[in-house]
């Protein structure tokens, strides 16, 4: 009997030893969860300059490991992907979400706004069209909107054209008519990055006094292996005809790049070169203009952007203001990314 009652206690002791650490394990892990905000990142496609920007806020979390933890997910440029993957997010233990979006259209917006609504989680959009963010901003306090300067974007790059113009017009005015033929590789039809970069980077070569004509505008969707197939047909199209190439970012202006060498052009001999212009920075880019096989881009920091997600999404969840703490300006009810847009290029 007395065996009996030591290994009754001795299971009894054991019990509650397990009790105590489970329940001291599950006040460990919401006292973590409670302390550690946790971010879904949706990013519509993981291009090279989402990457970029995925590195940024990944640094930022090195910063921050004590207090903040990215979850990334890819979009694939797909929107019924990302129409689950939001859904699934809504449902796990994330409290902030960062969404830049394959579908920008009102429907869309408006059906995510309400999904995250109801689980009263905050998010922040990048790059919404400002038309539909004054429709939809209404229905929810905790959600934001980011929007990058996209007319500076497309004047500094047209910029960049004017200036080759005028101080060597002939590497660009190939056949003396007195007009910039060019062809615009444009990025997803309606996202208002893509309007805003091509009006501006044509209306600041016209405004200049340079006569324009455009030979070709491609929808290719910011994807390089678009645009590069289509500037092999179009090479051959016009036959020598084209001088420049404005694309609405630098993937696709590499992938023309890649294009024109096929047949022997930008690969350093004056003669057999059409200038191509491009839109964030990227370090591909950045070098084929040092050797002469690109004119230029315009450098978009993603380090500037991923600073603003972060900043104003961590307001939402604490209850603030979206730019409270900062000086960022609010423009038709959209932040604006404080990019310094710059010109790159050759020395």
């Amino acid at each position: 009997m007395w065996i009996l009652k030591k290994v009754l206690a001795m299971l009894l002791l054991m019990n509650i030893t397990v009790k105590f650490t489970e329940i001291s394990t599950f006040y460990s892990l919401n006292l973590n969860n409670k302390n550690t905000t946790n971010i879904a990142v949706l990013l519509y496609k993981f291009d090279p300059f989402m990457s970029s920007l995925k590195q940024s806020l990944e640094a930022i979390q090195k910063d921050n490991s004590d207090k903040i933890k990215f979850t990334f997910f890819d979009g694939k440029n797909n929107i019924a992907l990302q129409n689950e993957t939001i859904d699934s997010i809504s449902k796990n233990d994330f409290d902030l979400i960062l969404a830049n979006l394959a579908d920008t259209s009102e429907n869309f917006v408006e059906d995510i706004i309400f999904n995250v609504r109801s689980k009263n989680l905050p998010i922040v959009f990048l790059d919404i069209d400002p038309k539909v963010v004054y429709k939809v901003s209404k229905y929810y306090d905790k959600a934001a909107f980011i929007l990058a300067n996209s007319d500076l974007a497309g004047t500094v790059q047209g910029k960049i054209l004017v200036n080759l113009w005028n101080s060597n017009k002939s590497s660009l005015d190939k056949n003396n008519d007195n007009t910039l033929q060019y062809v615009l590789l444009h990025g997803q039809a309606k996202d208002p990055v893509t309007i805003d970069r091509t009006k501006y980077a044509i209306s600041t070569i016209s405004n200049s006094g340079i006569n324009t004509e455009q030979l070709a505008l491609v929808n290719a969707n910011w994807l390089k292996s678009l645009s590069k197939d289509s500037i092999e047909s179009l090479f051959l199209r016009y036959d020598g005809r084209i001088e420049a190439i404005i694309s609405n970012n630098d993937a696709m202006a590499i992938g023309a790049v890649e294009a024109l060498q096929k047949y022997g052009y930008n690969k350093g001999e004056k003669s057999k070169n059409i200038a191509i212009v491009g839109i964030d920075g990227l370090p591909e880019a950045k070098s084929l203009i040092d050797k002469g096989f690109m004119a230029g881009t315009v450098i978009q920091d993603p380090k500037v952007l991923a600073e603003v997600f972060y900043n104003v999404g961590m307001n939402l969840v604490n209850n603030l203001s979206p730019i409270e703490n900062t000086n960022y300006n609010v423009v038709d009810g959209e932040i604006i990314v404080p990019f310094p847009y710059e010109e790159y290029i050759k020395k």
